[in-house]
């Protein structure tokens, strides 16, 4: 592959079609070159070799994004005209975005890694959330406040204004669909970041909102670092709202810089580590399933991966020999290939992170069922790891690894598998697998997290609205929900004197 012009990219995708690539920042409706002139190298993550390379935003990029932000918002009827009109052009990005579909789901695979069957899947899902959000537009309702004959109260929900937002590299078009839909159905204008090692999808979508009709500066996309791009959003004086989907490491200093410049409004989807129930009287089968999709899905970078399994004495043998099983038949792949359902991690420093907490795992004690190495040496693959024999103190049981690695512990009572579930300072989702109802719904309403999965697990819904307790974050996604995090409440009451007959 050549190099086109410095602004867009022409790239053959592995499934059949070319396509051409936007390289730029998206400011203002058109893509333009950063400030300082510098560039990000974009790395397949399947053989390591470069893509392309996409203008990295600065501070001043940031500054310049929100400058058309804050012009569209204030000085355009994008927040003010009729809300209809607003979902019409959601509706109509939504359409693009499909139109564009095996397009959108070739440039996820190349750029994230993920199976491209998955890929498909993240595409079909944020078409869906964009379409729920446009159908919410025009039913961002208020209210009356009765308090006697002599004041008429009224209750307006009324946007927030220009909101920052900062997207992870695990699910980057889903997470792009989950921060712009509820923040356009409200009438704010957006600066959004992407991830670094993942831009292509960001700025593809960008182009079609162009298509789609969008008024100039109502949608910003910047391609760029946490420091300084992210940073200076969190920061930003003029940025009313941020939303951030990553770690809680980062999340923490996301809340610092809010708190620190204007007190902005923080929404923060973060980090898991995530309990998956197994009960003796589970659909075997099934629940096997579920479990193989709550930890390698996605090459297990999902921030609700049921990353901690738990199993009931008495069947706990004959799950894990069937885990095994299952798990030595998860093809690992290039995300092309036929049948492949885990792909390469998104990058070599989350390859080497994995590696670090399987040696750490080792070390510590617990015992390889399977895996526990890299896979091919080119690549940033990992074979699908299951630990046995931890203790609740150990590592890998404690921390987020983000990636596909699971580990395996026994249990007796309810009350003993609830304590262990409940030991951690995250409260992202949880799995319960059991053909008892009563005991589901008992053991839903004890652990503590934002999501509970009753034989199932990493099943989403657009309209169930997704997030966690405790260091998992702040705020909810999905449903309506999401809705009120970019949304202020304005009251106004006006005193009336009654004429009595």
């Amino acid at each position: 592959m050549t190099f086109a012009p410095p602004l867009e990219f022409e790239i053959d995708l592995p499934n059949g079609l070319k396509y051409t690539q936007p390289l730029g920042l998206f400011i203002n409706n058109e893509f333009v070159e950063g400030v300082e002139g510098k560039l990000l190298p974009v790395i397949n993550p399947c053989d390591e070799t470069k893509i392309t390379q996409v203008w990295e935003a600065s501070a001043a990029d940031v500054d310049r994004a929100v400058d058309a932000a804050e012009d569209a918002f204030n000085n355009s009827v994008w927040a003010t005209q009729d809300p209809l009109e607003r979902g019409k052009l959601m509706n109509k990005l939504a359409d693009l975005i499909d139109r564009d579909f095996n397009i959108l789901a070739g440039i996820e695979s190349i750029d994230n890694g993920k199976a491209y069957t998955s890929a498909q899947g993240d595409v079909t899902l944020a078409v869906n959330y964009i379409r729920s959000c446009a159908g919410w537009a025009d039913k961002i309702l208020g209210n009356v406040v009765d308090s006697g004959n002599t004041h008429l109260n009224l209750v307006k929900r009324e946007p927030l204004g220009v909101v920052g937002q900062i997207i992870p590299w695990n699910f980057p078009l889903l997470m792009l669909a989950w921060k712009l839909g509820p923040a356009l159905a409200t009438g704010n204008t957006v600066v959004l970041k992407t991830a670094e090692s993942t831009p292509l999808s960001g700025l593809y979508v960008a182009k079609l909102i162009k298509e789609a009709g969008f008024p100039p500066g109502v949608v910003n996309i910047l391609s760029g670092f946490g420091n300084p791009a992210g940073a200076a959003i969190a920061a930003h004086p003029r940025i009313k709202k941020i939303a951030f989907t990553g770690s809680t490491a980062t999340g923490r200093k996301i809340m610092e810089a809010a708190a620190k410049s204007n007190l902005k409004k923080v929404t923060l989807e973060l980090g898991g580590k995530s309990p998956n129930i197994v009960f003796e009287d589970a659909d075997i089968q099934k629940t096997i399933h579920n479990i193989i999709l709550g930890i390698f899905f996605n090459s297990g970078e999902v921030c609700c991966a049921g990353s901690r399994v738990y199993i009931q004495d008495t069947v706990y043998e004959e799950v894990l020999e069937a885990f095994k099983k299952e798990t030595d038949n998860v093809k690992v792949g290039g995300p092309f290939e036929e049948g492949v359902f885990q792909g390469p991690q998104t990058s070599e420093l989350q390859l080497n992170r994995i590696l670090s907490y399987i040696k750490h795992g080792k070390d510590e004690g617990a015992r390889v069922i399977t895996g526990g190495s890299r896979y091919r040496n080119r690549g940033y693959y990992i074979k699908p790891t299951i630990f046995a024999d931890v203790t609740e103190d150990m590592k890998i049981v404690k921390e987020e690894i983000f990636g596909p690695v699971v580990t395996i512990t026994k249990f007796s009572t309810v009350d003993e598998v609830v304590g262990y579930a409940n030991n951690t300072n995250y409260g992202l989702a949880a799995g319960i697998h059991t053909n008892n109802l009563n005991k589901a719904i008992d053991v839903a309403s004890r652990i503590k997290a934002g999501v509970v999965w009753i034989n199932t697990y990493n099943d989403f819904h657009h309209m169930v609205p997704f997030g966690g307790y405790g260091e998992s974050g702040i705020g909810r996604e999905l449903g309506a929900e999401a809705l009120d995090n970019y949304t202020q409440a304005k009251a106004i009451r006006i005193a009336y004197t009654p004429e009595h007959k």
